[in-house]
């Protein structure tokens, strides 16, 4: 299987934070699935535990299968700079998160949708790969046959202007522009990247 699939509510239970999105259920249920719920002793995890777990989040939050985030690692450390945020740059500079931050998709995953489905252009042209690299100066439109489609309507008309500073919005076109990779404090999700550096220094 290329992608997981499964409930996405137990995934999130599992690292105890909503990486897909706002859910109910972990609002209810804050502790790992389990036959034993709460109330089950859970060892202390080693060092090396604790840090695959973070990268294992990090794959579920932007939907990264292990080639390609090992691929990614690779061309952080390769990079000038700081390899952790390096490698966050990367992941954020994927097309289906770039769709989603501009907000023409409420979720990742509905992002990846919508590239595959070629519903999205850089440039002016289409481009069906999700992993493509967005690139400073880039401009992701909605493909203008596709504009009226109610999915990305919906999430257009809720998206909150200027929400993330390093782009910029085009509503009257639907497109927006890479100004420029995020800063480490700009990027919202909550992720230990020096576990994940750690792990891969082993």
């Amino acid at each position: 299987m290329a992608r997981y699939t499964g409930p996405k509510s137990k995934i999130a239970r599992k690292f105890r934070e909503p990486i897909f999105g706002p859910d109910k259920v972990l609002e209810r249920k804050n502790y790992p699935p389990g036959m034993h719920g709460v109330s089950k002793r859970r060892g202390k995890q080693s060092e090396y535990a604790v840090q695959l777990m973070e990268k294992q989040k990090v794959k579920y939050t932007y939907g990264v299968l292990e080639r390609q985030f090992e691929n990614l690692f690779h061309t952080a450390v390769a990079k000038e700079g700081i390899t952790g945020t390096n490698l966050l740059q990367l992941l954020e500079a994927r097309l289906d998160n770039v769709v989603y931050r501009l907000g023409i998709a409420p979720t990742r995953s509905g992002a990846r949708q919508l590239v595959g489905h070629k519903h999205i252009t850089v440039n002016g042209e289409v481009v069906n790969i999700a992993s493509y690299n967005v690139r400073v100066g880039d401009v992701i439109a909605v493909r203008e046959k596709s504009k009226t489609m109610e999915a990305i309507s919906n999430s257009v008309a809720g998206r909150k202007i200027n929400k993330y500073n390093w782009f910029e919005w085009d509503s009257a076109n639907l497109s927006g522009k890479l100004l420029n990779l995020p800063n480490r404090d700009e990027i919202p999700e909550n992720i230990k990247e020096n576990l994940i550096v750690e792990l891969y220094s082993k």
